[in-house]
């Protein structure tokens, strides 16, 4: 068992005049964000400079994966007028770059696709800002991927989570290492112009050369851009963290991905998939 966090894992607690702006923009809305659903440690920061990660097709996810502190259970029914208010709320927000994730919705034939598509040009034609999708596995099907891709986001991610060997552990039966992987190699079989993204958590188990082996995975599926975090077990979450991963050794990564190919690399102890998301753009 590990021990208490260290030092460099410890955040001030959200406050001040942007964050509160922020919170009651949002909380006025009636719109969801990851940053509250997940848990999110850099929630406080984001929300000061203005940055949020916007949650679509309801609160409650159809997949129940070990590592999540997104609520499980029977999905809500889908909203029609939550892409209309999302491209009011980045309007009103005033943002430059927004990011738009969901739950996964294994219940709806295309599984949310269209859902995505229609936040995505609802947004188009209230604001300038740059869109980043991060987008459930969608089972790798071309028909819904491609919806998605049509839409015209800037940036598609899909997080692969962790090693191959901790799939099963970290999460649902229903998603997997291959079909992970054949989702991000088919966004960019659609569209070869279209910059994608993706995700690990370390601390879970996992070894260095599996990391690295990893990483020559998601280059081989076209993956631009890669984020490396520490996995904070969340409340209610079922797996455990093996090992704080040391400053240090997230450099190092960083480096080790560079030079695998990918074109931009945010690695460090609090990286999140969306968080600082901006400069992900010119990459």
């Amino acid at each position: 068992m590990v021990g208490d966090k260290p030092e460099w894992l410890r955040v001030r607690p959200p406050s001040g005049g942007a964050y509160e702006r922020m919170r009651a923009e949002i909380g006025a809305r009636g719109i969801h964000t990851v940053c509250a659903s997940s848990q999110c440690p850099n929630k406080g920061e984001c929300w000061s400079q203005g940055h949020a990660a916007f949650l679509l097709l309801g609160t409650r996810c159809t997949r129940r994966c070990a590592f999540c502190a997104v609520s499980s259970g029977p999905p809500e029914t889908l909203d029609p007028g939550e892409p209309i208010a999302l491209g009011e709320a980045v309007e009103g927000l005033g943002l430059d770059h927004c990011v738009l994730t969901s739950v996964t919705r294994d219940d709806l034939e295309d599984g949310g696709a269209g859902h995505f598509a229609a936040a995505v040009m609802a947004i188009r034609k209230r604001s300038s800002a740059t869109i980043e999708l991060l987008i459930p596995d969608l089972g790798a099907r071309r028909g819904p991927l491609t919806k998605v891709v049509a839409s015209g986001p800037d940036i598609i991610g899909h997080n692969l989570e962790t090693v191959r060997r901790l799939q099963a552990a970290a999460r649902d039966p229903r998603a997997s290492y291959d079909t992970s992987l054949a989702t991000l190699a088919m966004i960019k079989e659609i569209d070869p112009g279209m910059t994608t993204k993706s995700s690990l958590m370390l601390g879970m188990g996992e070894t260095t050369d599996e990391v690295l082996e990893t990483m020559r995975d998601l280059r081989d599926a076209g993956v631009d851009i890669l984020s490396l975090g520490q996995y904070l077990r969340p409340k209610g979450g079922r797996m455990p963290v093996s090992r704080y991963v040391m400053p240090a050794e997230f450099k190092e990564l960083e480096r080790e991905a560079y030079a695998a190919g990918f074109h931009k690399v945010a690695s460090g102890p609090l990286v999140r998939s969306s968080y600082r998301p901006g400069g992900a753009i010119r990459c």
